[in-house]
């Protein structure tokens, strides 16, 4: 990723690929079988860089390969937003950046503490992970000034967080979002929101649905991620969609 200015925002897409990714492990579908890089996604993660802050939201098993492709040493935050492996697989991964602050509720940073336990007893062994855990709620709060607001979102019956920070907001894994929470993310420059195929599914936002968040949120720009090898062919996909919304693809950067 290439280092941005001051007053320049972006957001990266370092993974839009649900929990298998994309191509899913031993299937033979148009989807998986494509060479089109787009159709390649690792599991679900993205990087903001604000005011020269970078701030990644969620840290899955793809994370060291993440990182490297798209050039991040350093890390200023990372943001959390349910515990699930796919989104915290990939923390280990972060010992050579030095001390790290996470962020999550209670009950994310409790399963960090017990997955991880060696990076927090009182005689740590050399080199395992520096993470500075941090507890939020659903209060606002600030990472190096930069003012964050948790969103409120189900994941089948486990609540979880997504984010907005300034004209952004990051939301993944959500099944169903109350209205009041969708007030919050009014005014939008641009919507991250995910959408894992076309078909129902108990825990996660069909393509549908997420249409219909989407035109209640009323952003200016749309993107799904968080997709699976059924939702098809990128090229195709896309095509389907209205004209400000569109599905992100893997290392694509948006400037805002």
């Amino acid at each position: 990723m290439n280092n941005t200015e001051n007053n320049t925002s972006c957001i990266t897409f370092l993974g839009t690929g649900t929990s298998t990714g994309v191509p899913q492990l031993g299937c033979s579908c148009e989807t998986c079988l494509s060479t089109d890089p787009r159709d390649k996604r690792l599991r679900c993660s993205a990087l903001l860089t604000i005011n020269n802050k970078r701030i990644l939201i969620d840290a899955g098993p793809d994370l060291r390969q993440q990182l490297i492709k798209n050039k991040i040493y350093h890390l200023d935050a990372i943001l959390l937003t349910h515990e699930h492996y796919d989104h915290v697989g990939g923390l280990d991964d972060v010992r050579p950046l030095g001390g790290v602050k996470v962020y999550g509720e209670s009950n994310v940073l409790h399963a960090i503490q017990r997955n991880m336990p060696y990076c927090f007893v009182k005689n740590k062994l050399p080199g395992v992970p520096n993470l500075k855990l941090i507890e939020i709620d659903e209060s606002e709060f600030e990472i190096e000034g930069i003012k964050i607001t948790p969103i409120r979102v189900m994941h089948a019956k486990l609540p979880i967080l997504g984010y907005r920070i300034g004209d952004i907001a990051y939301i993944t894994d959500a099944k169903t979002i109350s209205d009041s929470e969708i007030e919050k993310m009014k005014g939008l420059k641009i919507l991250v929101l995910s959408a894992l195929r076309k078909e129902y599914h108990f825990s996660h936002l069909s393509l549908d649905e997420a249409l219909k968040i989407a035109t209640k949120v009323n952003a200016d720009t749309t993107y799904f991620t968080h997709a699976g090898h059924e939702i098809g062919l990128h090229s195709k996909i896309n095509k389907e969609l209205p004209e400000n919304i569109h599905y992100a693809f893997d290392n694509l950067s948006i400037y805002f």
